[in-house]
């Protein structure tokens, strides 16, 4: 019987599913996070690896499981698994792409709304301080509309925030490493520009890109002073792409207006400097955290899971 282990607890749609097929399925059910070294001692015997995107599956977890037929990655993401090394072994690495789209599109530009209406410090202010009265120039925010959105990343999920954007009266810029056609931007309404032009004009710069190699700090010191001191920036992509000590720094000295991020350099870790702030919003990694969203993600690790078991090819591999 093929042994699969979840290195975290999923939906119970894709332990479900890998029961009703007979597999032998296991569970990490300890506090928090898996430890690199629990990990170590439960994958020898397993054929199958299904993990999140939080837990770190290097060269040491994949030579210490010689059957392992597949890892199934629970994300979009991959930089958690050394993909190169499992190719090496001839190991299918599968990740889970387009179901969250939608999900984290919508946190997206919740975010915008929230910072530009002051929702959270509004909040926070009514209960510790209460409600002095309603008065004209009382606790202004700004409207997003006719407002300039820049998005870093125009994928699955940053052309969604463009059309999310544009019914709310967004003007919408991106930039990406491949331009859109003509035709393909005229459809969605999105203007492509370079880099600095979108940090120099942007009221508003959603970061919706995957981590790459050229893009760590692509948000520094330098890039912050481009932007305007009325810009807010939202961070759902991958946290390594901001320069947080330089983010940090740019908000206390009000270089910048404000900032929301749900992602981080060192995550889970979080620089307590930004919770003194009131200009900025954290939110835990919530981007996918819908119960649709997840369910998704966990048919799509199970049903490759059991492809793989079938003898097949499974969906979605990053490493071919």
């Amino acid at each position: 019987m093929s042994k699969v282990y979840l290195s975290a607890q999923l939906p119970a749609v894709a332990q479900n599913a890998l029961a009703a097929h007979g597999l032998d399925v296991s569970v990490y059910e300890g506090d928090g996070l898996i430890s690199h070294e629990e990990l170590l001692k439960q994958v020898p015997d397993i054929d199958f690896l299904i993990t999140p995107l939080s837990t770190k599956v290097d060269r040491e977890v994949i030579d210490a499981a010689p059957n392992l037929k597949l890892i199934a990655n629970f994300g979009a993401g991959f930089n958690n698994i050394d993909v190169a090394y499992a190719k090496e072994k001839g190991i299918p690495v599968t990740n889970t792409p387009a179901v969250s789209t939608n999900a984290v599109a919508e946190v997206t530009i919740g975010l915008l709304l929230a910072l530009s209406h002051r929702f959270v410090e509004g909040d926070q202010k009514m209960r510790h301080e209460g409600f002095p009265g309603w008065a004209p120039l009382y606790f202004l925010g700004h409207e997003i509309a006719g407002k300039t959105l820049g998005i870093v990343g125009l994928g699955n999920i940053g052309s969604d925030v463009a059309r999310k954007a544009n019914a709310l009266g967004m003007h919408v810029q991106y930039y990406k490493r491949h331009p859109l056609s003509d035709p393909e931007e005229r459809s969605m309404k999105v203007t492509y520009v370079d880099l600095e032009t979108l940090m120099t004009t942007s009221d508003f710069i959603s970061i919706n890109a995957p981590q790459t190699a050229e893009n760590h700090h692509q948000f520094d010191a330098a890039a912050f002073k481009k932007m305007k001191k009325s810009a807010y920036l939202v961070n759902v992509g991958r946290g390594p792409i901001v320069d947080e000590a330089a983010l940090l720094t740019a908000l206390q000295t009000n270089e910048i207006a404000g900032a929301a991020l749900d992602v981080y350099e060192h995550e889970p870790a979080v620089d307590d400097g930004f919770k003194a702030l009131k200009n900025v919003i954290l939110t835990p990694h919530v981007g996918n955290a819908t119960v649709e969203a997840r369910d998704a993600m966990a048919k799509i690790v199970s049903d490759n899971t059991l492809l793989v078991a079938a003898g097949k090819s499974a969906k979605f591999i990053v490493n071919p």
